[in-house]
């Protein structure tokens, strides 16, 4: 499913109630979104991005994370003011992190450079590491990594830096680059700390019930390749899941005092979560404005329809960190397959999607411009594009100078959890951070985009939101809107089943 259309910066606002089929049309079939479903605009004073970053502090994961590969760990960074850190990376048997495989202590120093001219809203940062230790919590963690180191030339090197399997001890720290040992084995194990190279920090006020709302801070890193390959030369133009403050976290967290206490010796062994089977239907919605690679901003807003097994969704994309600069929005529709259990990666249900349908409203004069300068037969048919309106590019089979080809298949990753909140949480997969689309099962996801929330029940089958809410109208019309030089717009606006132009 094209879900990276729309995947790290503002939260939206989300408000009560669901779809219902408006009062006094009956018969017309028209449904109105209400608000609870809406990716509203947040309030400015919600959520406050820190200029320059402010690092200095622990920080720590809020859960089991998923990197491509896959790789479950969890992450507790601690920097100083002095511009040294140290940062510990927990690695897991299993997607709930409850089965220790290895420990990473990476220590090194950081810079903060400047504000990023391809990210807006980041900061970019130089970094030098000075010691990487592991720690293995089961032989059976030892002889996978020194089967990875393995493979190549400058591993094999590294191997020797082990123990051998007979010779192993349970907690000791086995140096992989130092003073004293130096290379980079890091690198050689298809790791990289280049996420430290963009750097966001925001404060935003969690709601709570019967109380005054919750400070709570976030850090956002650089995005990691979906590719291990490119890793080493990847610099990240995205965001990973943000970590948060220690002592500014969201409550109830019940892995964060785990996380925070932990060290290389003792990794957190998380509770219990609990996984929902995987039953698509009803109405999900981004929780936050999300931050893609390649300098994309989106919403994500989608409908399933469990008994006929298709799908739609709106992504709308925006040219600013905090979404409330639109540039584009995209309607698209099909169909999906019966999902089956992953082999590859535990937890997650593979499914196929087919994209048929698909609309595009712009919403500025730059995407308008673009279009309307397109050749008729390649978006839409004749007439002229104008910002607001829609339109159905189906007929053209997608359109080209979006990159939009239809019909288009896609091999999916799923899966459902339920947060502390008792919210339930749908996680599509990652996007090829290269642009490229999972059209093949080899390219199928290993990890997850940031959550959707369900914002409804089982959607009707005749699902149709209206094409801009009230929100977004009055947003578009206030003037004045930045957008991305009409040269890299098609890097802004790429789409999760598109082909870079």
């Amino acid at each position: 499913i094209p879900t990276a259309m729309l995947p790290y910066a503002c939260v939206l606002v989300l408000l009560g109630a669901h779809i219902i089929q408006a009062a006094g049309e009956a018969g017309d079939g028209r449904l109105h979104w209400e608000p609870r479903c809406q990716p509203a605009l947040p309030d400015r004073a919600a959520s406050t991005a820190i200029l320059p970053p402010r690092l200095s502090g622990l920080w720590i994961s809020t859960g089991c994370e998923v990197r491509p590969g896959p790789e479950f760990l969890t992450r507790a960074y601690t920097f100083y003011p002095s511009r040294l850190f140290r940062a510990h990376q927990f690695y897991y048997e299993d997607p709930f992190c409850r089965e220790p495989a290895h420990s990473l202590l990476v220590k090194g120093k950081v810079r903060l450079r400047r504000a990023s001219w391809v990210t807006r809203g980041a900061t970019e940062a130089d970094y030098h590491l000075h010691k990487v230790g592991i720690v293995f919590h089961s032989r059976r963690a030892l002889l996978d990594v020194t089967g990875r180191l393995n493979q190549t030339r400058a591993g094999r090197d590294c191997v020797q830096r082990l123990p051998p399997a007979r010779a192993w001890r349970l907690g000791a720290l086995y140096e992989l680059r130092s003073a004293r040992a130096p290379g980079d084995c890091l690198e050689a194990l298809g790791l990289t700390m280049h996420e430290l190279s963009l750097v966001r920090v925001q404060r935003r006020l969690q709601p709570q019930p019967r109380s005054a709302p919750r400070l709570v801070e976030e850090l956002y890193l650089g995005d990691i390749h979906t590719d291990p390959a490119q890793r080493r030369h990847y610099r990240p133009t995205g965001y990973q899941h943000p970590l948060q403050s220690a002592l500014h976290h969201v409550q109830p967290c019940p892995a964060c005092g785990l996380i925070a206490r932990s060290d290389v010796h003792h990794p957190p062994v998380l509770p219990p979560l609990l996984a929902l089977p995987l039953r698509l239907g009803g109405r999900w919605v981004s929780s936050r404005c999300e931050a893609h690679p390649s300098v994309l901003f989106l919403t994500r807003l989608f409908a399933f329809h469990g008994r006929s097994r298709s799908w739609e969704g709106y992504y709308h994309h925006f040219s600013d960190p905090a979404c409330r600069q639109p540039t584009f929005t995209m309607y698209a529709a099909g169909r999906y397959t019966r999902g089956t259990p992953s082999t590859r990666v535990r937890g997650g249900t593979e499914l196929v999607f087919e994209v048929t349908r698909a609309h595009v409203t712009p919403m500025d004069q730059v995407t308008t411009a673009m279009l309307n300068f397109s050749e008729p037969s390649s978006c839409g048919g004749p007439g002229v594009w104008s910002v607001g309106s829609e339109r159905d590019v189906t007929a053209t089979n997608g359109c080209l100078p979006l990159g939009i080809r239809l019909p288009h298949v896609e091999y999916e990753l799923f899966k459902m959890e339920q947060d502390p909140l008792g919210r339930s949480l749908l996680f599509i997969g990652q996007r090829p951070t290269d642009g490229s689309s999972p059209d093949t099962p080899e390219k199928r996801p290993t990890s997850y985009q940031a959550p959707l929330v369900l914002c409804g029940g089982e959607a009707p089958s005749s699902y149709r939101p209206p094409k801009h809410s009230p929100l977004l109208q009055k947003h578009s019309s206030t003037g004045g809107l930045h957008v991305a030089p009409l040269p890299l717009l098609p890097l802004v606006l790429g789409l999760a089943f598109l082909h870079w132009l």
